[in-house]
């Protein structure tokens, strides 16, 4: 007992398990905010960029997103601090900060195993149980906003989260590293639910990122486009959406058509 009451007095319990959810929701709420409030308002010079035609109504999805940041981010932050005595083991520390190069290349890492463990588990969302009882709950939201990328089963966000840690806790890494990832990680789920695909974003400098658009198709289709942002994990297993590729080819048709006019 006292072994176990000793962890939490481990300075990398507030550096690990709190402060990393702290940066966690504030991140999504830098993202998620301008660009929700940008879709509410649906400016002219944006609306070339916007994904779908039709429009929500932001009463049926605003309030109710938030409602589920806070009850998810709550059970997140306990199921972290629950978890504190076994999280301890995995070498995350706050030593010395590793060459730039090195943080790079960590979450360039954490990136695209992320991604690639989120195709699994997503595709595994949409069988059986899982999809009725837990995933579904996401898929209310056809049209989404930013908003909306924590919309969804206490469940589904808890395993999500975990994840997003598998990376951090193989390599043991710095503080550092594992936080900047979180924040590019809530960045991908706002913008991943934005409704607008702008070609400037950051995201496309990804190799195999399709931006915003190949998730954005997900929720308006439902089968297929189970990665994340790296669509060439779909290609991979053959499970793009249907008619997502041609709708992609045509819509790089018409944006050089209106650049070569």
């Amino acid at each position: 007992m006292d072994a176990w009451l000793a962890a939490y007095q481990d300075p990398m319990f507030f550096r690990f398990a709190v402060l990393t959810n702290v940066i966690s929701m504030a991140a999504f709420v830098v993202f998620a905010v301008p660009m929700s409030l940008l879709a509410a308002r649906d400016p002219a010079w944006a609306r070339r960029y916007r994904l779908q035609s039709r429009r929500p109504r932001a009463q049926d999805l605003v309030w109710p997103s938030l409602r589920a940041f806070l009850i998810n981010g709550a059970w997140l932050a306990l199921f972290t601090g629950v978890s504190w005595p076994l999280l301890r083991h995995f070498g995350i520390h706050d030593g010395p900060v590793p060459p730039a190069w090195v943080v790079l290349l960590q979450v360039v890492f954490f990136i695209y195993l992320d991604d690639f463990l989120y195709y699994g588990l997503h595709r595994l969302m949409h069988q059986g149980w899982l999809w009725k009882n837990v995933h579904s709950v996401h898929h209310r939201i056809h049209t989404p906003w930013a908003i909306t990328g924590h919309y969804m089963h206490p469940i589904e966000y808890l395993t999500t989260a975990s994840l997003m840690l598998v990376g951090p806790l193989l390599l043991g890494v710095h503080v550092l590293p594992l936080w900047i990832w979180v924040v590019i990680r809530q960045w991908e789920a706002a913008e991943g639910h934005a409704g607008y695909d702008f070609p400037f974003s950051p995201t496309h400098l990804l190799p195999g990122s399709h931006g915003a658009a190949h998730h954005d198709f997900h929720h308006a289709k439902v089968k297929g486009n189970y990665a994340g942002f790296l669509a060439h994990v779909d290609g991979w297993f053959g499970t793009y959406a249907r008619g997502y590729l041609e709708g992609r080819a045509e819509r790089a048709r018409r944006a050089g058509t209106q650049t070569d006019a």
